[in-house]
């Protein structure tokens, strides 16, 4: 690792495996299947290595469907907020399933679906959520994400077979979870009955360490009989929490009433998912020597967070923060010019070999 030039985002496959093996645990003893969810986690190098624990990819834009039949291949689902009308035979001919986010949508695509014998499904929004931000709420006011309205649900029940519900978001709480899987069941659940399938959407922290995984897949399995359906997850960040870490090196140290570590990296520009929800970065938490970790873009809070050494640190000193592989590696850019992290996987015999590395090329073609 030593030879790998900084920054790095750094798979570790004996991580992601434990992961991986949670998924497949659920999936046997609850009959859910689980489909990788892109928007949170695309790096296509360890697919193979998912592909046996998962049962296929679900997606929000046509080049994310592209890329899990291409890569992922098994079973395809297709979403977007809004299909274009030049996205949309191609869209048909990378999927398994497309689920549309409004009765608009359907209206003017399912046709389309049909003829291909592709099944339709639409988004329901159950009006609620997990979700902690507004930003990412998809039960906000206004929401233009699914639909609710009964009587026009039930007009289009011989247009779909099923509906995704995506109302989870970083939720730990099996509780809560089961509360809130019940309040659906009692306002949708003559609907559902109607249906081949339903999609919970991803959001369910299931891979945590104290997480109650048995009563998960046993809470999933009595609704699947319920009503009838063969039920699906879209786990996203439950499907490699913990699996990565960013690899960065100290540029610079600057004593400016504390000491700041500048790195060869960029919050806004690697890690721009914890920015936008003002969280700090998971940085070393051990010793006596306290720093600010921050980026080297000229932006004023490019600001990893504090961390803590058990020794000082020194120019050219490496730092690990961990878990950077959900909303990461999909969401990095180009912001400053700065070096896009290489992408690099730990082999499960301990292993590193570079899989992808980003050259002036790539940000000369990102532009014109």
């Amino acid at each position: 690792m030593a030879d790998l030039q900084t920054p790095y985002y750094l798979i570790d496959k004996a991580r992601l495996r434990a992961n991986m093996e949670k998924v497949a645990y659920l999936r046997e003893r609850s009959g859910a299947k689980a489909l990788l969810a892109l928007k949170c986690y695309a790096t296509w190098s360890t697919f193979d290595f998912m592909r046996d624990f998962m049962d296929g990819t679900t997606s929000s834009s046509l080049f994310e469907l592209r890329l899990g039949a291409e890569e992922f291949g098994k079973e395809t689902h297709a979403y977007s907020v809004a299909w274009a009308d030049h996205e949309i035979d191609e869209a048909i001919g990378h999927a398994d399933k497309i689920i549309f986010n409004s009765l608009g949508q359907l209206d003017r695509f399912g046709d389309k679906a049909k003829a291909k014998g592709i099944q339709a499904g639409l988004r329901l929004n159950p009006r609620f959520s997990t979700s902690g931000f507004d930003l990412a709420d998809p039960a906000r006011p206004f929401s233009r994400l699914g639909e609710w309205d009964m009587p026009r649900l039930e007009a289009a029940l011989d247009r779909i077979s099923g509906v995704m519900i995506h109302y989870n978001c970083e939720n730990r709480d099996f509780d809560l979870f089961d509360q809130q899987l019940t309040r659906i069941e009692a306002e949708f659940g003559g609907f559902l009955d109607r249906l081949d399938w339903v999609s919970l959407g991803g959001g369910i922290h299931f891979t945590g360490e104290t997480y109650p995984l048995d009563r998960l897949a046993d809470r999933l399995r009595a609704f699947s009989e319920k009503h009838g359906v063969q039920v699906y997850l879209e786990p996203g960040e439950a499907s490699i929490t913990g699996s990565a870490s960013l690899e960065v090196s100290v540029l610079d140290i600057i004593h400016n009433g504390r000491d700041v570590a500048i790195v060869d990296s960029s919050i806004e520009a690697h890690m721009l998912d914890l920015l936008i929800y003002r969280e700090t970065a998971k940085l070393p938490q051990q010793g006596d020597h306290d720093y600010q970790i921050a980026g080297k873009t000229c932006l004023a809070g490019d600001i990893f967070g504090d961390a803590r050494f058990d020794k000082a640190l020194a120019i050219g000193d490496r730092i690990s923060i961990a878990d950077a592989a959900g909303y990461t590696m999909v969401k990095k850019n180009w912001f400053n010019g700065v070096a896009m992290p290489a992408i690099a996987i730990r082999e499960e015999d301990g292993t590193v070999r570079e899989v992808r590395r980003f050259s002036y090329d790539d940000y000369k073609g990102s532009l014109s």
